[in-house]
């Protein structure tokens, strides 16, 4: 490790902390990993990390955070020496080009889990508009399909969708023993298999929990900048992740439906009795084959929990 670039790095995270400090702008200590020191500006409950790398290619700085709030705006034109705008931009008002991330089904017992990824420019962000891509949730049925195929077109290749089936869910689960840590890895697989496809600095994931995705903190990804926000569906990237991945988790059902099952979707007393009749006709494996058997229901009819 190169001791001149080490000691550079941490002169100007001391510089930074300096100046934001100049500005009321609150920081943590400086805490140093194996390739670069990390502070955390904050401003109530906004945050946003600067990262100083030091190696080969000498001490590079790095801002990580919501690009579209003004604390990242301000510790961004201090940083950086830029000009700053204090009037704050509307919520709506995305970055040109960015891949979003969304799920279905994690709150199904019947059904996968889903998770997909879109990249979308200015060119396919006005089209989708145009087209009336908006969260999965506030669309019907009978048109997502319809949506779903159009989207694809629009954007070409350029999405990823993951589908973890019943049998595979139960296994991953098991593994990490925790929902939010699951979605956490479908979402950082699904933007990384999207980055192999796209060049793009910026993702926008609708938050699922309060931890940030693990991928936003590797090493080969120090450039990309990570955004996790509630009701993340009001960006057209993410509201056209959430129709692709609504889509997949429809079409299980209707796959699974002509088989003769007529599984219910949700977690209701209904479908319930659904897994009831499932297990009674059709026997334990296939009600494994069918459900996430972490919920209580399904628990509680296996194991009597």
């Amino acid at each position: 490790m190169n001791s001149r670039l080490e000691s550079e790095a941490l002169n100007r995270v001391r510089s930074i902390k300096d100046s934001l400090s100049q500005n009321n702008i609150f920081t943590s200590s400086a805490v140093k990993k194996e390739y670069n020191y990390e502070i955390t500006a904050s401003e109530g409950a906004d945050k946003c990390k600067i990262l100083v790398y030091f190696g080969k290619k000498g001490v590079k700085t790095v801002l990580q955070g919501n690009e579209l709030s003004t604390l990242y705006k301000r510790v961004d034109s201090i940083v950086f020496n830029k000009l700053f705008n204090f009037k704050e931009e509307p919520e709506t008002d995305e970055p040109d080009a960015y891949i979003g991330t969304d799920e279905s089904g994690k709150g199904d017992i019947f059904g996968p889990l889903v998770i997909a990824a879109v990249y979308v420019d200015d060119t396919t962000i006005g089209k989708l508009s145009a087209m009336g891509v908006k969260d999965s949730k506030e669309i019907k049925n009978g048109t997502i399909k319809v949506l779903a195929d159009k989207i694809k077109h629009i954007v070409g290749g350029n999405y990823v969708v993951m589908e973890i089936r019943p049998p595979e869910y139960n296994t991953m689960y098991e593994k990490y023993n925790n929902l939010n840590k699951l979605l956490n890895y479908a979402h950082s697989k699904v933007i990384e298999d999207l980055f192999k496809k796209v060049e793009c600095r910026t993702v926008i994931t609708d938050q699922f929990s309060k931890a940030e995705l693990n991928i936003s903190r590797d090493f080969q990804f120090q450039d990309k900048n990570f955004i996790q926000l509630p009701k993340g569906e009001k960006y057209i990237g993410v509201a056209a992740a959430s129709i692709l991945a609504r889509d997949a988790f429809e079409e299980w059902f209707v796959e699974q439906n002509k088989l003769g099952f007529n599984l219910l979707k949700g977690a209701s007393s209904q479908v319930e009795e659904n897994a009831k009749y499932i297990l009674s006709e059709f026997g334990t494996e296939k009600l494994l084959n069918l459900s996430k058997s972490h919920f209580k229901p399904i628990k509680n009819l296996l194991f009597g929990q």
